[in-house]
């Protein structure tokens, strides 16, 4: 595949190409933390990352073309599920994850900005979709081991139980200014975790 025409997020360069584009996503995140989706220009991030500005522009072409391959990159980069042994213990370890990330400056002002862009934008909900729908994939075999085990019934969705641990958190995240602790994380697992024995996330459990 070429390079230069393929689409943001699809090559896995090495050498100086890894060593730009690490340094253009360092860039956009701050970009986006700093200041939102709104206002993310190019030719700052050329700026910020030291790079011509016509690098940018060729490799990434648009904004949302850069925020997709940002979001494919922090996929990547995500920590792997943590397996303890049971499930309970697999949710703390994934709300841990997610509280980690969303309680840090940094990281948490990103995630604001393009889940706000996402209302907005159809390439950035798209691109945002799929960072999800990588990190669930990661952690569904906790909930598909669980169910192995005699832990959750037999038919539990295992996308509906990850997605649940998260869910409250997100919810915190943008609709108040409390701080996301470690009580927050251990709640939202414990929540989904008893929901799950319940046989509330079985595939075919009547909607409400």
């Amino acid at each position: 595949m070429d390079s230069e025409n393929a689409d943001p997020g699809t090559v896995r360069p090495g050498g100086r190409t890894a060593r730009v584009r690490a340094a253009v996503l360092q860039a956009a995140g701050d970009a986006l933390a700093e200041a939102g989706f709104a206002r993310l220009d190019l030719a700052d991030v050329a700026r910020r990352a030291d790079v011509g500005k016509t690098t940018v522009y060729r490799r990434w072409g648009t904004v949302t073309g850069l925020v997709a391959d940002l979001l494919a990159d922090m996929a990547e980069q995500s920590l792997p599920r943590t397996e303890t042994g049971s499930l309970l213990g697999d949710l703390e370890a994934n709300a841990a994850l997610v509280r980690r990330t969303l309680a840090d400056p940094r990281q948490g002002a990103l995630f604001k900005a393009v889940l706000a862009a996402a209302t907005c934008d159809t390439k950035t909900a798209e691109a945002l979709h799929r960072f999800y729908e990588v990190r669930v994939q990661e952690w569904a075999p906790c909930v598909q081991q669980a169910a192995a085990r005699g832990e959750v019934p037999q038919d539990t969705d295992p996308h509906a139980v990850i997605r649940a641990v998260s869910a409250p958190l997100y919810y915190q995240l943008l609709t108040t200014d409390l701080p996301l602790d470690e009580a927050h994380a251990q709640r939202a697992a414990q929540a989904a975790f008893t929901a799950a024995r319940a046989g509330a996330y079985a595939r075919d459990a009547p909607s409400t």
